[in-house]
């Protein structure tokens, strides 16, 4: 609350302080050569160096590098086929990377906060880097202060300091106190001085870090470390007995005995497992930037795939910001151009009108003789606001403007007029007559009703359309707002959302009763900023995984909380500053498609992991069996390098990017080992059977060749069955690329130099039968199996 004073601010009756007009700009040009700037870095990607670093240094690529370099000096090229495939696949995750880096810092520009600094007298909006030390920073409802400082001028200034410390009530700054960077302002305005800026700043580290670019925190990324590192664990016992197994017990040729080793070893590391989660997430990015969809952290990609519970703000979500008043309504004989005036006079009060406050604005011109002497801005948690006018006739007067259930007591005849209006989907303000001062708490006591103001919301036009799909999706949406329950009920209900309303303020306040009230009822009215919170703590407790999303300052709480917050561009610096996803073109119609990547990336990943992890099951399986039999390692590495790209990189790639609509579930490690583990146990089984069938069939000096030839012709059919289950359901897009890959390996069979290239030859008529009819069995076997998986709850 503020009294206006003609003489506020001013040191002397004759010069202006600095402290009003602000730095000129000599000063700002002094500041800035001696360092004195806010060069705290804006939240960026990773750089190239970076994005080089983590796709080349990996664990993984060192091991497969390793036996590459030994491949080059002891076999054909064609056995180090595998290698220039591993450059390939980095290559390609450095280039999309690289792009989304791109995409994401470009983004970045356009979502970024522009404080308003007073300088040379004028207010001008700049970038937070070109602050300096002693600027004037004019904030108001919903900035965010991006520096440390000291209040100059307020006017019914309140901010929320609870990212920082935790508490949730607003604190009121006069002039003078301290204002901390990190912080935004809930009510009022005002205008504080920079004392501490770049990296000195409270928040600066905090925000720097916080709000980097990060591929961490994921269950799919910390479930694929889990998986790598059981295979390490798995691969290195491995290995080392198929050494000892191929280069001193066989006896066999150095050279050979080495390739054939590699070959054990290769199909054991799931490499492109890593490499696809992240062009995945890196393509995701850059699919959102294009629809002008700011992802400020990549897990938000996946987490909205888990989504099940969506919570809408109405305003700016379901109703466009903007408001129409339609009719005033006198209550108790007042005067109608008497009316006009006095709301003609509060728009004038208000220099930072909200969206019902500006329809007043635009409805009624000001009264020029009126002077406010005295203001209280609109607060959220009060629900009205206030101002003192000393009118031209030398008459006094304070009024209220707010939300009628808050300032008329529950029997005043004004209410049930009210309750019809809100049931018409309108929203209605009443503006009353206070006998008590602006600065009694109790100011709204015994105020008399003037006027009820019947303002229209303008729906979203493509509001209704994206309600549709998230109940298609399975996706419950509940709308959560301040405004009187029945007018936003009436509001939903034009939009085709079905269900109960309540008015919050009925809500239990315990936590296991409000989730249930949660989970019965849709819409509810008269939620304070500390309620939405509860909510979605609320709603979390039951097991929802929670999208909030918001624009208004009264909403950052619950988006802080939410496993997902969603924020419109044009919403306050502080809830673009803490939610995971930034609406830039401010249209709710986009959620969907954010919804759809989110689904479209985690599901693609955990379908297509288990054609990785099977390779990996059957390549250590096969590797045990040669070691316990004592016989030659059946594969070069040409072989697993030609199966792994026909069933597993190229198909992988296409079905990674393909379009999914699957809610994500969890537990992903085990989901996906639990057909991972039958599938590579039936394939390794398989091909072994076929293997030493074949080593009884053949004899002679081409022997190897001809056993190598059959037991790479059933691995190949049952890693086709594999990925023809995984490509379900199918669509001709997915039956012609696991028809492709088919042809792909018939070509190699057909064709005389491919077959040398790549040393398969099937010899005779017997083996290769009998090669096929084991690889029908084992199809059959695995399907059987995963319907027993599935059955019991796999996916």
């Amino acid at each position: 609350m503020t009294h206006i004073d003609a003489g506020a601010g001013l040191d002397s009756p004759t010069a202006p302080s600095p402290a009003v007009t602000g730095l000129t700009a000599a000063e700002v040009a002094e500041r800035v050569g001696r360092g004195q700037v806010n060069d705290v870095p804006v939240r960026s990607s990773r750089s190239l160096a970076e994005i080089v670093r983590a796709n080349v240094f990996t664990r993984f690529n060192a091991i497969i590098g390793v036996l590459w370099l030994i491949m080059l000096f002891v076999a054909p090229f064609q056995d180090s086929l595998f290698g220039y495939v591993i450059l390939a696949n980095t290559g390609i995750g450095i280039v999309q990377e690289w792009r989304a880096k791109k995409t994401l810092d470009s983004l970045a520009v356009i979502g970024e906060a522009r404080p308003t600094v007073r300088r040379d007298g004028t207010a001008t909006e700049i970038s937070t880097s070109d602050i300096v030390l002693d600027d004037l920073i004019e904030i108001g409802p919903g900035d965010k202060a991006v520096v440390d400082g000291r209040v100059v001028e307020a006017d019914g200034l309140e901010i929320d300091e609870s990212l920082l410390t935790g508490e949730a009530d607003p604190v009121v700054k006069r002039p003078g106190d301290q204002v901390m960077s990190g912080s935004f302002v809930v009510a009022g305005g005002g205008v504080f001085q920079a004392t501490r800026v770049g990296r000195e700043a409270y928040a600066a580290q905090l925000a720097e870090e916080a709000s980097r670019f990060t591929l961490v925190h994921s269950e799919l990324r910390s479930g694929i470390s889990t998986i790598l590192k059981y295979v390490t664990w798995m691969m290195v016992p491995t290995a080392i007995g198929l050494v000892i197994s191929q280069l001193f017990v066989k006896n066999n040729d150095l050279k050979e005995s080495i390739a054939r080793t590699v070959g054990g070893i290769v199909p054991m590391v799931p490499e492109g497992l890593v490499l696809l989660t992240s062009v995945a997430f890196a393509i995701g990015v850059i699919r959102l930037g294009r629809k002008q969809v700011l992802v400020q952290e990549l897990p938000a990609i996946e987490g909205l795939a888990r989504v099940d519970t969506v919570c809408l703000d109405k305003t700016g979500t379901l109703t466009e910001g903007g408001m129409d008043v339609t009719e005033v309504r006198p209550l108790q004989g007042a005067d109608p151009s008497y009316v006009r005036k006095v709301l003609g006079a509060l728009g004038e009060a208000d220099p930072r009108p909200n969206a019902s406050l500006q329809a007043i604005i635009d409805a009624f011109p000001d009264a020029e003789e009126w002077r406010c002497t005295e203001s209280l801005p609109f607060s959220s948690a009060r629900k009205y606001s206030g101002a003192s006018f000393s009118e031209g006739d030398g008459e006094s007067s304070t009024w209220l403007l707010g939300a009628p259930d808050v300032l008329l007591a529950d029997d005043d005849p004004a209410l049930r007029e009210t309750g019809r209006l809100n049931e018409q989907g309108l929203r209605v303000l009443l503006l009353a007559r206070a006998g008590r001062d602006l600065d009694d708490p109790e100011v709204s006591r015994g105020a008399r009703p003037t006027a009820l103001v019947v303002l229209e919301q303008r729906l979203r036009p493509d509001a209704a359309d994206t309600l549709r799909y998230f109940a298609e999706q399975d996706v419950r949406a509940k709308v959560i707002s301040g405004d009187n329950a029945v007018s936003v009920g009436a509001v939903a209900a034009k939009l085709g959302l079905d269900g109960s309303t309540v008015d919050a303020r009925r809500l239990p306040a315990e936590r296991d009763g409000m989730a249930k009230a949660l989970d019965e009822g849709t819409v509810f009215g008269r939620v304070t900023p500390q309620q939405k919170r509860d909510m979605v703590g609320a709603l979390q407790s039951h097991g929802h995984t929670v999208a909030m999303t918001g624009d208004g300052v009264n909403d950052v709480l619950a988006l802080k909380d939410a496993d997902i917050g969603v924020s419109m561009g044009s919403g306050s610096e502080a809830t673009r500053a803490v939610a995971q996803i930034v609406l830039l073109d401010n249209s709710f119609a986009t959620l969907p498609s954010v919804v759809a990547e989110g689904r479209r990336v985690i599901g693609n990943i955990t379908r297509v992991a288990t054609l990785f992890l099977v390779k990996t099951v059957y390549s250590v399986l096969l590797a045990v069996l040669v070691v316990c039999w004592q016989v030659e390692y059946p594969f070069l590495p040409r072989h697993l390098t030609l199966l792994s790209t026909l069933t597993i990189g190229v198909p992988a790639f296409f079905l990674a990017l393909a379009p999914n609509k699957e809610r994500a579930k969890p537990h992903f490690v085990r989901r996906v080992m639990r057909y991972s583990v039958p599938g590579g146990v039936v394939a390794a089984i398989a091909t072994f059977v076929t293997y030493l069938i074949a080593r009884h069939h053949y004899t002679g000096a081409d022997a190897l060749d001809a056993e190598t030839s059959a037991a790479t012709l059933t691995l190949f059919l049952i890693s086709m069955w594999v990925l023809a289950i995984i490509a379900r359901p199918y669509t001709w897009w997915r039956i012609a690329l696991v028809a492709a890959m088919g042809l792909g390996f018939v070509l190699v069979l057909a064709v005389p130099w491919l077959q040398h290239f790549f040393a398969l030859k099937l010899v005779g008529v017997t083996m290769p039968w009998i090669a096929v009819g084991i690889a029908v069995v084992a199809a059959a076997v695995l399907e059987v199996l995963w319907k027993v998986v599935d059955r019991r709850g796999g996916a």
